[in-house]
């Protein structure tokens, strides 16, 4: 069996920081290799059929413009759906990995799919709950309410008479998954050359964290242990206006997810929240200070909230779905975002404590190339952190709180890369996976790749929408004696 296992898992289940629920071991299906050559054969027409201008003015020595298969590659990307498509949405939230015309290209890269025919819905269910579909569901919608690329979701009613929203994973999501991620590594190299080293090379990068990302997304297990983990959690402090959808572990299982359903509209959707009649300010507000008490106290978060996943209710309060995506921080990262928010409160000493963190992380070299000094250094970061302490929503960008510092060093990085053939590049990428192979047979975690801050980055850009949209006039840390208390507070067991 192809197994994945996601970073700090040594069980099947497991606890982490605050006790947190660890991810379940994921086993894809081993492939033959009639059906890994007969995905291998989709993939390689689809991108060659998009790539075909390229290779032909490659071929006649012709000059291309820098990002030319940036378009080729988002194309083949939606023709090929599925894994792609997700991995082309990290690319649409990352303007800070790979430069914001990148993350625009692939924003029309929409997580959507065909509905999947009832009769396999049904056989699914019965399978994984060990009973007729009718003894489980006296009211079950043919239709789907949501179709994306690895799940569909259905409405249904228990016998009891709850309304419930019943998510099915895919047939065969499991296997096309296996294969696309053999694939992707290897054709990401061999396209090095069609779409810039620079670009290859972040794209290998983030496919690391893409790979825990989807071996956690694949099993249903995971999100509800999740959901209720956080329900517990927001039973513990005080934000009446959030709630998270109530899990049924009976009606639940590996491929399939039965929960509670909301009644309510995405949170961008303002002509709807204005049929309401409800004040969404203090609804937001509460949202974005639920998700700062479980990073900060447990360094776990919600890792896509985007509008569809917030949704604001009839009765006045804010739906929180869809926790297929937890970030989860490693102590390092951890500490880290502790250090950004104290030295935005006022902490001279955390200032140099990020300055130290950034050179440890990128190494001493990629920091000189900046042409700064130590002290230069640290008083960069200051200039872009400082002034989200005072400045409101309408004004800054909020992932720069804890990207910009990041993306400057990365350019850096990237100067040093573009010095480099593509062949030493290549070569250079080999090597390292080769040493990430060795440490992963060891029990190591076999990757570099930040999943914990990179989803930080993310969920902070829809942060940023969302304050600009409700509270333009209000900045992140406007409360001060809020995150104060916060870095105060120990992990909600």
């Amino acid at each position: 069996m192809s197994q994945l296992l996601p970073q700090g898992v040594g069980a099947s289940i497991a606890l982490g920081t605050g006790g947190y629920p660890l991810p379940v071991p994921i086993d894809l299906p081993d492939l033959d290799n009639t059906q890994l050559r007969r995905r291998a054969l989709q993939t390689a027409r689809v991108v060659g059929r998009n790539f075909a201008p390229i290779f032909a003015k490659k071929l006649l020595r012709k000059e291309l413009p820098e990002k030319a298969g940036i378009r080729p590659l988002r194309k083949s990307f939606e023709e090929l759906g599925a894994t792609y498509v997700k991995f082309g949405q990290l690319l649409s939230s990352s303007p800070g990995v790979f430069g914001e015309d990148v993350a625009e290209e692939f924003r029309t890269c929409l997580d959507a799919g065909p509905p999947v025919p009832f009769w396999k819905i049904r056989k699914i269910v019965e399978r994984d709950l060990g009973r007729p579909l009718e003894e489980i569901y006296p009211e079950f919608s043919p239709e789907p309410i949501a179709a994306a690329s690895i799940a569909v979701v259905h409405k249904a009613v228990l016998f009891d008479g709850r309304q419930v929203a019943v998510k099915v994973l895919r047939p065969g999501i499991e296997s096309t998954v296996a294969a696309d991620l053999d694939l992707m590594e290897p054709i990401f190299t061999l396209l090095a050359r069609q779409i810039g080293v620079g670009l290859a090379g972040p794209l290998l990068q983030l496919l690391e964290g893409f790979r825990e990302q989807v071996a956690e997304e694949m099993d249903f297990r995971n999100e509800m242990r999740t959901m209720l983990h956080h329900r517990r959690m927001m039973e513990r402090v005080h934000l009446p206006y959030v709630v998270i959808p109530e899990p049924y572990e009976e009606f639940s299982g590996r491929h399939i997810l039965t929960m509670e359903f909301l009644d309510g509209v995405p949170i961008d959707d303002l002509s709807g929240i204005e049929e309401f009649d409800v004040d969404p300010r203090p609804i937001v507000e509460e949202v974005v200070k639920a998700w700062f008490i479980t990073t900060i106290r447990n360094g776990t978060f919600h890792g896509d909230v985007h509008a569809g996943n917030l949704m604001l209710l009839r009765d006045g309060r804010m739906g929180v779905i869809d926790w297929g995506i937890v970030g989860r921080l490693s102590p390092d990262a951890h500490q880290f975002m502790r250090w950004v928010i104290e030295a935005a409160l006022g902490d001279e000493s955390a200032w140099e404590k990020i300055a130290n963190h950034l050179r440890t992380i990128y190494g001493a070299g990629v920091v000189e190339s900046l042409g700064l000094t130590e002290s230069e250094m640290t008083d960069l970061i200051r200039q872009q952190i400082e002034p989200l302490l005072t400045q409101p929503f309408g004004q800054v960008s909020l992932a720069t709180m804890f990207m910009g510092p990041q993306d400057k060093l990365g350019e850096a990085q990237a100067e040093r890369i573009s010095r480099q053939s593509p062949a030493q590049v290549i070569r250079s990428w080999r090597n390292i996976r080769k040493v990430r192979n060795i440490a992963a047979d060891h029990g190591g975690t076999g990757s570099d790749f930040d999943r914990g801050t990179f989803l930080i980055g993310k969920q902070l850009l829809y942060f940023e929408r969302y304050g600009k949209m409700f509270l333009s006039d209000v900045s992140l840390l406007e409360d001060e004696e809020f995150f104060r208390d916060l870095l105060e507070q120990e992990p909600i067991e």
